[in-house]
């Protein structure tokens, strides 16, 4: 018998791997990132979900000639009080929401191992997550970098962001400030910079991973601060500087507990019926806003220059 029959009545390994069981990975998407901005936030739940900010009014309160110190027994007391302002801001709740359709005979027949409506349900879960964070960051009522007050924005001195940048921005949020807030390719050009000073920044270990830090400060990344066209090479960006928590008047994400059909804080999963095409729909609801207490909380350094513009702004168009 020749060899080539030999070959021939062994099994080949194509054919075998059809009684082979396949060891299957969940769906994986790049797309997921730690999201640490929500993480670093403290979390003020509501009622009903609105949250009114009581201000003093900016001005209104003077200071040697409203308190005395050790006054004669024949001098009068000072009159004084601390007036509000008489109409608020309220926030209301921002509701971040999708539907997931799923055909039953696709979930009917396609659900080992993997169940094809909890795995859809994760991913969305994800989306929506990220367009959370998008949303506290940008969004127009209530985002950090579209509500930060003017007097509390600088621009850097030479367009990458520079230790003598993120000094300037500490005075601004001088009263015990959190975090740095930048997208990594900024983190990453502050980097080149200090090094280019022979101060490169040092790291702490948060939630299991490692910051660089300035002045103490974590330099927090997040992709969601967009970078905007500048040339093929370059875009430029923001960097904040946060206060966070209610008690040091900073800046405070808001959420509202107990929603129906609730899987996580604030965020829900409801199914809504199966329609006459056998389609079966599930209702996601993510409920969040943010509130910067006092100005003073958050700053924004502008015009930072960053390598390798790319449109972040499509991501979640």
């Amino acid at each position: 018998m020749s060899e080539d029959t030999e070959v021939r009545r062994t099994l080949n390994e194509q054919a075998a791997r059809q009684l082979a069981n396949a060891t299957k990975t969940r769906a994986q998407w790049s797309g997921i990132t730690p999201r640490w901005l929500v993480s670093f936030l403290p979390w003020t739940p509501v009622e009903a979900g609105i949250y009114r900010l009581n201000r003093v009014k900016e001005g209104a309160i003077g200071t040697s000639s409203d308190v005395k110190c050790s006054p004669t027994n024949d001098a009068d007391l000072p009159e004084s009080y601390v007036p509000y302002e008489e109409n608020p801001r309220e926030y209301s709740l921002n509701a971040v929401t999708t539907v997931l359709d799923v055909q039953t005979r696709v979930s009917d027949l396609y659900s080992h191992p993997i169940d094809q409506i909890q795995e859809q349900l994760r991913l969305l879960i994800e989306k929506v997550k990220e367009k959370q964070e998008f949303e506290l960051i940008n969004n127009a009522e209530y985002g950090l970098l579209t509500n930060t007050a003017k007097s509390q924005r600088i621009k850097t001195r030479k367009g990458a962001p520079t230790p003598d940048d993120l000094d300037e921005l500490i005075s601004k949020v001088w009263k015990e400030p959190s975090f740095f807030l930048a997208h990594p390719k900024a983190i990453a050009a502050f980097g080149r910079e200090c090094t280019k000073r022979g101060v490169p920044p040092p790291t702490v270990n948060l939630f299991g991973t490692p910051f660089l830090t300035w002045r103490g400060l974590p330099l927090v990344p997040s992709d969601k601060l967009t970078i905007s066209a500048e040339g093929k090479k370059t875009g430029k960006t923001n960097i904040l500087l946060v206060r966070t928590g209610e008690k040091r008047q900073g800046v405070v994400g808001l959420f509202q507990p107990g929603v129906p059909g609730e899987v996580s804080p604030s965020l829900s999963v409801r199914f809504m019926g199966i329609n006459r095409k056998a389609i079966a729909s599930y209702l996601i609801s993510l409920y969040c806003s943010a509130a910067i207490l006092t100005e003073d909380a958050i700053a924004v350094l502008e015009d930072v220059e960053v390598d390798h513009y790319f449109d972040y702004d499509k991501k979640f168009a």
